[in-house]
């Protein structure tokens, strides 16, 4: 029998533990894992309802997944990682089992939860889940699903080059409907040689306005502050121009929400949230796996 995410948690750093500081591959882990639990190759084999994953990958990549958040595993490159002092930690009483409820000590998961609107999987049926509906349950997992891929965007958008984050910038805004399909339509970000503008973009395919932007790609935590927006707002009186995009990997404190509130310049700002969500939207960094229609009954098709 295949085991639950949480049920691998435990064993996954075991694993990796073993690999004695050298990182190890999520491949490499997975087809120990089948090993270990003597999993038949049907088992191996055993597909999610889409068709398009094993039971076995998705059930340790989401084991991997929550350890990361937590702390007790490190990303070196794709699908590669590393135990951490943490998670060293968390092995040394072989008793201590490594679970959701484990890591609500470590404020990173606590964190990650919250942003994605994660619930613990409940080992029985709850009240609350009595109380709702099918469709609502089905509404409610999907929600969870895009909210954590959405985190994973933009953990993985901090790790890219400056290069490779101005790229994407203008893919997205290409995407959205921006700048046409004419060749100079849009400018590759840090390349403008504007001070406070990164880059400028077409609003519409004629050319007739123009958006300037500007992107940090900022750590969780460095927030874009008020002096930024101010010095965005003034580059933009330079251009006389009277539309801009401020876009960050983190978020923008709260002065510098009001700031550009209150300056006459249409400045939308765009944090990491948004720019992950806006990217998942879109396609850019992810793709569609499946697609589910929900259906209802036509009840006019039946009318007599």
């Amino acid at each position: 029998m295949i085991l639950s995410y949480q049920e691998f948690m435990r064993p996954f750093l075991e694993i990796a533990h073993q690999a004695n500081g050298k990182e190890v591959r999520l491949r490499d882990v997975i087809n120990q894992l089948a090993g270990k639990f003597c999993l038949s190759e049907a088992e191996r084999e055993e597909k999610l309802p889409s068709g398009k994953q094993s039971i076995l990958d998705n059930r340790v990549g989401w084991a991997k997944t929550y350890l990361t958040k937590a702390g007790l595993l490190e990303t070196t490159r794709r699908t590669h990682f590393l135990n951490t002092a943490r998670g060293i930690s968390a092995l040394q009483d072989p008793n201590t089992r490594i679970n959701n409820e484990y890591l609500k000590q470590f404020d990173e998961s606590v964190s990650f939860k919250q942003k994605t609107n994660e619930l613990d999987t409940p080992s029985v049926e709850s009240e609350s889940d009595k109380d709702i509906s099918s469709d609502e349950a089905l509404r409610s997992a999907y929600k969870r699903i895009n909210d954590a891929l959405a985190q994973d965007i933009l953990d993985s958008t901090r790790k890219v080059t400056l290069a490779f984050f101005e790229d994407l910038l203008i893919e997205l805004l290409i995407a959205m409907g921006y700048g046409g399909t004419g060749e100079g339509a849009a400018h590759a970000l840090g390349k403008t040689g504007d001070s406070g503008v990164d880059g400028v973009i077409d609003q519409d395919p004629l050319g007739v306005d123009q958006i300037y932007i500007q992107a940090k790609r900022y750590a969780e935590g460095n927030n874009v502050s008020a002096g930024d927006i101010r010095d965005f707002f003034g580059a933009l009186n330079l251009k006389k121009a009277q539309k801009g995009i401020f876009i960050t990997t983190s978020d923008f404190t709260s002065s510098a929400i009001e700031t550009a509130q209150i300056l006459g310049t249409r400045i939308v700002l765009i944090n990491g949230t948004g720019l992950a969500k806006l990217m998942l939207r879109y396609n850019i960094g992810s793709r569609d796996e499946q697609v589910l229609n929900l259906k209802k009954i036509d009840e006019e098709f039946f009318e007599i």
